[in-house]
């Protein structure tokens, strides 16, 4: 259904920009990257605009611009989100996949 289109879409869109920058084009994307706390990120991962190019991942933007209600709103999800990714990295950390 839609859900696999936009899902594909998106795939697309993440495989090219990553390719393209490989290639020397240098794009911005939106990615689910590993943030550098040298930047004042509030966790070690987060969805924002990447600046891809022939290295790879070049630049994340930081998240800022932000109106008082969306601050609000970002402030509050950002419990939720450590859990979440907290919860990621330890079954990382202890799961080995099926080779």
């Amino acid at each position: 259904g839609s859900a696999t289109l936009s899902m594909a879409y998106a795939g697309a869109k993440f495989g090219n920009a990553v390719l393209c920058g490989l290639a020397g084009e240098e794009n911005e994307e939106c990615a689910y990257v590993l943030r550098d706390e040298a930047e004042g990120a509030k966790l070690p991962y987060l969805a924002s605009k990447v600046t891809f190019g022939a290295a790879g991942v070049m630049k994340a933007a930081p998240i800022e611009g932000l109106n008082e209600y969306e601050q609000k709103r970002y402030e509050e999800c950002l419990t939720q989100l450590k859990g979440e990714i907290d919860a990621g990295l330890e079954f990382a950390a202890t799961t080995e996949l099926a080779k």
